[in-house]
C-alpha cells in the first residue's frame, strides 16, 4: 500500500498528528518499538485503579484551545497537583509557599517569611553564582535549599548541584500565600479512566504496528510506500550518531500492588528530597481518581543515568547537547520527506499540553503546505 504518512512512535504526539491527518483524508501507518501504544502516558488498570506505568502524568494547561480539543477523548475529573515533600522526618508541602515557610521556621506572616528568605539571601552574599547551588541560595536561601532542593536535584541529575551549572536553574518560585496548588494553569485535571484510552481513540481507524523497531521495518517494509515521514524518535539515533550521542536522563519505576492496603500515603504524589533515599518519589496511583480501586498501587521513581538502549526521559539541555543538536537539526531542516517531532525528535522536555499544541501546529502546517 501506499501511505501519506508513516508515523514513528505511537505517542500523543504520533497520535495528534496521525488523528488530524485522517480527519483531512490523508492515510497513514502508525509504528512503535513498545508492544503497547500512548508513550509514556500509557497507563493500565490494576484492581480498577489507573496506573502511570511512565510515572506520573497530571494535564495541565494555559491554552484553552488544547483544554477544549483533549475534551473530546476523555471526561476529565477536577484533580489538583498538591505534592508532599519528605526531608528526614519533616513533611513540607509543595510548591514553596506559605505553608511550607510556616512549618520550616514557625512563622506565619508573607513578611516574616520574606525577611527570613532576604537575610539569608545577604549573609550567602553570592553576587555571580558560579554553580547550581550557589544559583539556588541566591535565589532562597540557604534552609530550603538544603531541604527541598539540594537532594532531589543531586538524584534526578546524578551529580553534586556544585558540578552543575548554574543556567539550569533560571528562578524558583516563591510564593507568599498559603495554596498548595502546584500548577498556575486554570485548566487542570487527570481523564477518568486514564490516558490510554485518548489515544486509543486518536488511533481508531488508523493502521498501527507495534513491537516494531523503525530501521527494522524500512529494511523490511517490502511494497509499502510513503510520501512523508514523521519521526517522534531520538533526532540522533535516527542519524546514527554521526556527530555523537545527545545526553539523556533515565528513570527506573519500582511498581508495588498492596491488596490488603486501602492508603498507603495519603497523597498522589510524595517527593523524597534527602539524597540518602535513592528514590525521587513515590506515586500512589489511586488518589488521581480520588481514591478508586481495590486496594492501593504504589510507584518508586528512581532516577538513572542513560546509556544506549535504555529509555530516555529528559534531555539534557545544556549549552554542550544543544550545541550538538542543533547540527542534527541542521541536518534534520534539509531533509524533504521526513519531519521530526516530540520530545526526542526535537531535543526538547514539553509537558502535554505543549506536546499536542506542537503536533496541532505540525499537522496545520503540512496540510496547509499540500
Amino acid at each position: 500500500m501506499h501511505y501519506d504518512y508513516l508515523v514513528v512512535g505511537a505517542g500523543i504526539f504520533g497520535a495528534v498528528f496521525a488523528y488530524e491527518m485522517k480527519k483531512k483524508g490523508r492515510s497513514c501507518l502508525v509504528i512503535d518499538k513498545r508492544s503497547h501504544i500512548a508513550g509514556n502516558i500509557y497507563t493500565e488498570a490494576v484492581n480498577d485503579i489507573q496506573v502511570h506505568k511512565y510515572g506520573a502524568h497530571i494535564f495541565h494547561t494555559s491554552d484553552k484551545e488544547v483544554w477544549d480539543y483533549v475534551q473530546q477523548f476523555a471526561c476529565f475529573n477536577h484533580y489538583i497537583n498538591s505534592p508532599v515533600a519528605v526531608y528526614k522526618d519533616e513533611l513540607y508541602n509543595l510548591p514553596f509557599n506559605m505553608n511550607t515557610f510556616s512549618k520550616m521556621w514557625g512563622i506565619r506572616t508573607p513578611e516574616q517569611a520574606k525577611k527570613i528568605i532576604a537575610s539569608q539571601i545577604a549573609e550567602a552574599g553570592i553576587t555571580e553564582p558560579g554553580n547550581l547551588e550557589e544559583q539556588a541560595i541566591s535565589l532562597v536561601g540557604y534552609d530550603v535549599y538544603e531541604k527541598l532542593i539540594k537532594g532531589y536535584t543531586r538524584k534526578q541529575w546524578g551529580r553534586d548541584c556544585k558540578e552543575l551549572p548554574a543556567f539550569i536553574i533560571k528562578r524558583l518560585p516563591l510564593r507568599f500565600v498559603y495554596d498548595n496548588n502546584y500548577f498556575n494553569d486554570p485548566y487542570q485535571g487527570i481523564p477518568k479512566g486514564g490516558y490510554t484510552q485518548i489515544v486509543e481513540k486518536m488511533l481508531e481507524g488508523i493502521p498501527v504496528l507495534l513491537d516494531t523497531e523503525y530501521k527494522d521495518f524500512i529494511k523490511e517494509s517490502g511494497g509499502d510506500t510513503f510520501g512523508k515521514i514523521l519521526y517522534t524518535g531520538m533526532i540522533d539515533a535516527y542519524y546514527d550518531y554521526c556527530f555523537g550521542a545527545l545526553e539523556y536522563r533515565s528513570l527506573r519505576f519500582e511498581e508495588e500492588v498492596l491488596p490488603n492496603c486501602d492508603n498507603y500515603q495519603g497523597n498522589a504524589v510524595v517527593n523524597y528530597t534527602e539524597w540518602e533515599i535513592p528514590y525521587t518519589r513515590i506515586i500512589e496511583h489511586k488518589h488521581f481518581e480520588f481514591g478508586k480501586g481495590a486496594g492501593t498501587v504504589v510507584t518508586r521513581e528512581y532516577p538513572a543515568s542513560w546509556q544506549k538502549g535504555d529509555e530516555p526521559y529528559y534531555p539534557v539541555n545544556n549549552e554542550e547537547n544543544n550545541a550538538l543538536y542543533q547540527k542534527y537539526k541542521e541536518l534534520a531542516d534539509k531533509e524533504s520527506c521526513v519531519i521530526f517531532g516530540g520530545r526526542l525528535g526535537q531535543y526538547q522536555y514539553f509537558d502535554m499540553d505543549k506536546v499536542i499544541r506542537c503536533a496541532l501546529d505540525m499537522s496545520k502546517k503540512e496540510l496547509a503546505a499540500l
